[in-house]
Formats: C-alpha cells, sequence, structure tokens
C-alpha cells in the first residue's frame, strides 16, 4: 500500500514539472523541497524504465517517450484525484451512531417524517430509538448515554440545549359518572378523587404534581402504570381520573366518552433536547436542520 501511495506522488511531481518546465517551481506548487521531487523523478524513471527528461546546460524538457506518456498520466493524475475528492467528501459526512429519546405518540411527535429526512441528508449516520419516560431522556442525555431526545416539560438542566417545538396543553379529565362531582369540585375535591398516574419519571406525573403543588396538594392516586396509552381506556371504564393531551380529551369528551374539568388547562413545551457542549456535532446541527423543516408549520400547537 506503501508503494502505491508513492508511485502516486511520483506521477504527480512529474506531471507538475512538465506542466511548469522547471524543477523549482513545481517544488513550490508542490510544497516539496527541490531533491525532493527530483528523487519522485528519478524513482519514476527506475519504475518505467525509461528516461522521462532531457537536461542540457541546467534546463530540463520533456523526451519523446514522456511526451507521449504525459497525456495518460494526467488524465490517471486526474483519476486519482477525483477518486481522492470523493473521499474527502464522504469523510466530511455525518456518519456514526447516534441513539433518539423517544416519549409519547411517535406520530405526534412527527417521527416517521423526521427520521426519513435525517436519513435522507445523512445517509452515513446509523440512528437507534428509545421509547422511555421524559425524565429518563433527560437524564441519559445529560451524562451522554442518549445523544439527543423529545421531552416533555421545563428543559432547566444547565447542561442541557433545547429547541422548542410546540407548546402543549393538557386536561384534567375524569370518568363520565364523575362528570357531576368533577364539574362543582374545587383543587382538593378533585385530589381526593381516584387518580391514575404514571411513574415519577414520566411527564404525565411530573405536570400532575406540579399541578396539585401549586396548591399545596398531592393527588390520590390509586393506580399507576408506565403504559400512558392506558390511561384514556382506564379513565373510560370508570377506575379515575388522570390528565390527556387536549386534543385528545376534547375528542373523547365529544364522543361522550369522558368528561373534562373545564376551569384547568396545564401548559408545557415539546422540545427537542441534546447536551450543549454537542451543539456544535454535525449529527446535532443535521438534526436541528430536520427539525426546521419538519415543524416549519407551525410554532404552537394545542395537540
Amino acid at each position: 500500500m506503501a508503494d502505491d501511495i508513492m508511485e502516486i506522488y511520483h506521477l504527480r511531481s512529474f506531471v507538475t514539472v512538465a506542466r511548469m518546465g522547471q524543477i523549482t517551481k513545481a517544488a513550490n506548487i508542490l510544497h516539496m523541497t527541490q531533491p525532493a521531487v527530483t528523487g519522485h523523478i528519478k524513482a519514476l524513471e527506475q519504475e518505467l524504465g525509461i528516461q522521462l527528461f532531457a537536461r542540457r546546460n541546467g534546463r530540463i524538457s520533456l523526451t519523446k517517450a514522456s511526451e507521449l506518456l504525459l497525456p495518460e498520466m494526467e488524465k490517471t493524475l486526474g483519476a486519482f484525484n477525483a477518486t481522492l475528492a470523493r473521499a474527502k467528501e464522504i469523510k466530511g459526512e455525518t456518519a456514526g451512531q447516534i441513539l433518539l429519546g423517544i416519549v409519547g405518540d411517535p406520530e405526534f411527535l412527527r417521527l416517521e417524517e423526521f427520521l426519513k429526512k435525517v436519513l435522507s441528508c445523512m445517509p452515513l449516520l446509523e440512528v437507534k430509538t428509545k421509547s422511555t419516560h421524559a425524565m429518563n431522556i433527560l437524564d441519559g442525555v445529560a451524562n451522554g448515554k442518549m445523544n439527543v431526545g423529545f421531552y416533555i416539560g421545563p428543559v432547566t438542566h444547565p447542561d442541557i440545549a433545547s429547541k422548542a417545538l410546540c407548546n402543549l396543553r393538557y386536561r384534567i379529565v375524569a370518568p363520565i359518572k364523575s362528570a357531576q362531582r368533577l364539574s362543582s369540585g374545587n383543587w382538593a375535591d378533585i385530589a381526593c378523587m381516584p387518580w391514575l398516574s404514571a411513574p415519577e419519571s414520566s411527564h404525565i406525573h411530573q405536570l400532575l404534581i406540579s399541578a396539585f403543588g401549586e396548591h399545596q396538594l398531592t393527588p390520590n392516586v390509586v393506580i399507576e402504570t408506565d403504559e400512558t396509552d392506558l390511561h384514556y381506556s382506564l379513565v373510560r371504564s370508570g377506575l379515575g381520573l388522570t390528565l390527556l393531551r387536549e386534543d385528545i380529551a376534547l375528542l373523547a369528551e365529544k364522543r361522550n366518552e369522558l368528561a373534562i374539568w373545564k376551569p384547568v388547562v396545564i401548559n408545557t413545551k415539546l422540545s427537542f433536547i441534546y447536551r450543549v457542549d454537542a451543539g456544535c456535532d454535525s449529527s446535532v446541527k443535521g438534526m436541528l436542520s430536520v427539525l426546521n423543516d419538519t415543524w416549519c408549520d407551525t410554532d404552537d400547537r394545542s395537540d
């Protein structure tokens, strides 16, 4: 392999000297010393078994043989330079592996569109996804176990940077049978009713505790499940109250499947998070650019 690389250097030196007509000028262009260029020419002459330059009175000129070979050598050198340029392009393309944290509904996150565009603009990047709770994603990105992630909730970690994708609204919902009690209740009354919650690392849990905490209350959780999609059906079956994203809650109310506590809207954000010190990473920059395109239709969503 080393010999092949040296032959290319020999070829480049010969073609440059042939074009310049002087070893001194060629050496300057190639950022080499004159003896090094002369050594390349001699080595190439030995390899080919022919004299490439005629030397008279301190001047050099192409021999008849090298005049015939020069076009072929230029063509060969051009092909090599094109290959080298492409290799540098590939090297410059974003490559490697990245772990993306997923929270909530992939369709809501526009995940399919996002990943298609990511792989289109960064074909050498390998993306792995991990579906988990919001705080797990925050911790994972902070400690470097995840590269990036979708996150629901306020981002206050000093090592985490975020790109807000949309505003979100959540509603307190209850079984239809509790509609009357719900409509007449205050925060204390609502806290005493049976609640369905999620693990502490879930954004549902965080939003719930924060909302009641503002009133120095704690909801009466009777069921905790990490399958947040299950909350909807559990409320419909009459087991308790929970938080639902507003678009889901409004549709369910329209179908007369559950009741919404009208006075309260819980606001939060969907964001894309990454470590502050990874902001210049090409894969992160590429994903942020794709997000601008994927979420370009809105700066504020309620669904």
